[in-house]
């Protein structure tokens, strides 16, 4: 794999490291977008490519998989939470569901250069960067869809740009251009400038590389069963806390008193 799409392979292998500790051979496997299928082969015994159309419909056939995989698409969603759903829907019960996507601070220097620019030229800001979820909210957007024991955590990449070129080119060969209607169609060479000479003055090194930084976020959850492990009721603990940490139990609303 080329190295200027490393972001590509770091997050083939980071959805590979969280995998690998499921004890379980996978028999059906969705692709979500794609590239999973070629990057992740070896994960299931079979592969079928399951992408979104234009209306954000997931073309998963009849559904029935034991693993759902994207890589790198999912933040490029408009409805987020309807393609989760999508995707838990096509799982078998107990079927497993791990992606990864950009999210956080991803191109944070970008977005703030472009807002400088054209403030500085045009007296105001359009979207020219999307913008990326919270690790937080994608937690939370895995329970709204209806996934068990849903788990989500950031790895996070600063990359060192010899110039802004490099960055531009890395982004398209990834298919990271700007899908937002509400941005401006053109961006003039003041604009141009304006952000780049802002991204010089704020996110340079000493020795003139650009940074950029890319937050990578992993989600996994599994379609519920009821062989999954579940939460306790309140109250049916066996045990009192204050007897495990060797201290003094009040009850509500008594004060603590010195010993």
């Amino acid at each position: 794999m080329a190295g200027d799409r490393f972001l590509l392979r770091e997050a083939t292998e980071g959805v590979a490291a969280r995998l690998a500790p499921v004890n379980r051979r996978f028999g059906a496997a969705l692709a979500v977008d794609g590239r999973a299928a070629e990057l992740l082969r070896d994960a299931a015994t079979s592969w079928r490519s399951g992408l979104f159309d234009g209306s954000e419909r997931l073309d998963a056939g009849d559904g029935g998989y034991d693993l759902a995989v994207s890589v790198l698409s999912l933040h490029g969603a408009n409805d987020l939470p309807g393609a989760l759903v999508q995707i838990r829907r096509a799982l078998n019960p107990d079927g497993l569901f791990v992606a990864a996507l950009f999210g956080g601070a991803t191109l944070s220097e970008l977005r703030d250069s472009f807002a400088a620019g054209e403030i500085e030229t045009l007296g105001g800001v359009s979207p020219r960067v999307a913008p990326f979820a919270d690790v937080r909210e994608l937690g939370a957007l895995l329970q709204r869809a209806g996934f068990a024991l849903p788990v989500a955590d950031v790895e996070r990449t600063t990359v060192l740009y010899r110039d802004f070129n490099t960055l531009v080119n890395d982004l398209r060969l990834l298919g990271e251009t700007n899908a937002l209607a509400q941005r401006r169609r053109t961006l003039t060479r003041a604009t141009l400038r304006a952000a780049l000479a802002h991204y010089a003055a704020k996110y340079a090194e000493a020795d003139g590389r650009l940074r950029a930084t890319f937050d990578i976020v992993y989600l996994t959850g599994w379609a519920p069963h009821e062989s999954q492990q579940k939460p306790l009721k309140p109250g049916s603990a066996n045990a009192r806390l204050a007897e495990a940490l060797g201290t003094i139990e009040y009850k509500a609303g008594d004060k603590a008193k010195p010993r």
